[in-house]
């Protein structure tokens, strides 16, 4: 048989062609569902392979391959890739900068990509000739409204019988090549709230005769972090932060409206829906002893990351007699994923990679030691095969 252009025979040249993508789709960054350029780059380097391209939802597709040409394999497991990038202007003067103004690949989706276009190569050539089908899911949406859902919802998991699903983040701030995982609980379920507060304006020399909407907002954060502080178990994971406090319109007249948002992060729904409950309670008590209105509102929250604890007592043996070095934190992270709505359908590990480098993760000189897609992929290998990846 003839071999599949775009495959390579070596770590050295898979290496150089990933940086190359991970390059040519930094360039082109997308937002949102919006992905019209980088949807056609990946399908056009996964047409050249042996694979079925499969749309799914609204927010992105997959692409199929069979383990063999019998088509005995009746198990899936599936690998996951973000491709949506941040609305920021890119700050450097790279040759492979962004060329959309506004936009950039500030949070490390190009990367992810490109490793899973590297490990589609490794499948094409039949390099550790996985005894089960791979299913590769190309993914819209993740830094908006999480467009995971929408994968899941479509049924392709179901259809293909994808029996478990991993995904890995680049991560900074850790050592390159070190991977960064948890048992059980490890990223997030986010929920972002916004509270309008409704007074009644006043001269500021006759305060008396309003209702001041800015006092009220300084009284709803105090009481809802003291609650926060007071009534879960130190314990208990969980986050309740405002982040945004707006309020008036000149500085002699009291403010008839304040607005404020902020994020509430949990790891189980009883602890959410007490914080939640609890500061509805609170804007209840200033609304009966201020005479003022407040409406609360929330987007619908990402579900927190739970890593299958067999998924990743397997990955930690397979990965370290590999020869990776596996780091496991105390605690679980506040920052969030929509990966988990892959976990909620079937088993799922979700991993870090180290990058060996501190810029912040979207900020808009973010960048990566590009050496380390090849260790994506030599990664996403062992959890396939089971075994160390036949190269490192």
């Amino acid at each position: 048989m003839e071999p599949y252009r775009d495959t390579f025979e070596s770590s050295a040249d898979l290496r150089k062609r990933l940086i190359e993508m991970r390059r040519d789709l930094h360039r082109i960054p997308e937002l949102d569902r919006d992905l019209p350029k980088t949807e056609a780059y990946i399908k056009e380097r996964l047409s050249a392979l042996p694979c079925e391209i499969i749309p799914a939802g609204d927010t992105g597709f997959c692409a199929f391959f069979q383990a063999n040409a019998t088509g005995s394999a009746t198990e899936t497991v599936a690998f996951r890739s973000d491709m949506d990038a941040l609305p920021i202007d890119e700050a450097g003067d790279a040759d492979y900068r962004s060329v959309h103004a506004g936009r950039m690949h500030a949070c490390g989706h190009d990367g992810h990509m490109s490793i899973l276009l590297g490990l589609a190569s490794e499948l094409a050539r039949g390099a550790g000739t996985p005894r089960r089908n791979v299913l590769l899911i190309f993914q819209g949406a993740e830094e908006t409204t999480g467009g995971a859902k929408r994968i899941c919802e479509s049924g392709v998991l179901e259809r293909y019988n994808a029996t478990r699903v991993y995904g890995l983040h680049l991560w900074p701030g850790r050592p390159k090549d070190t991977i960064v995982c948890r048992r059980n609980a490890f990223m997030a379920s986010t929920m972002v709230f916004r509270a309008e507060i409704e007074g009644r304006a006043a001269h500021v020399a006759t305060y008396r005769d309003g209702i001041d909407a800015l006092e009220i907002g300084c009284a709803l954060v105090h009481k809802v972090y003291a609650m926060e502080r007071s009534e879960i178990a130190p314990e208990v994971f969980r986050l309740l932060r405002f982040g945004i406090f707006q309020s008036g319109r000149a500085n002699n007249v009291v403010s008839d409206h304040a607005s404020l948002e902020g994020s509430l992060r949990t790891y189980d729904e009883e602890t959410q829906e007490f914080l939640w409950g609890r500061m509805i309670g609170i804007a209840e008590e200033l609304m009966e002893s201020t005479g003022c209105r407040i409406g609360f509102s929330h987007s619908d929250p990402y579900p927190a990351v739970i890593n299958d604890s067999a998924l990743f007592d397997e990955a930690k043996a397979v990965l370290t007699d590999a020869g990776y070095a596996f780091l496991e934190p105390e605690r679980p992270l506040m920052v969030s994923e929509d990966f988990s709505w892959y976990q909620r359908y079937v088993p799922g590990l979700f991993l870090h990679l180290g990058t060996g480098v501190d810029t912040p993760l979207h900020s808009n000189d973010y960048r990566i030691d590009e050496d380390v897609l090849l260790t994506g992929v030599n990664i996403f290998k062992c959890l396939l095969n089971g075994s160390p990846a036949s190269s490192r």
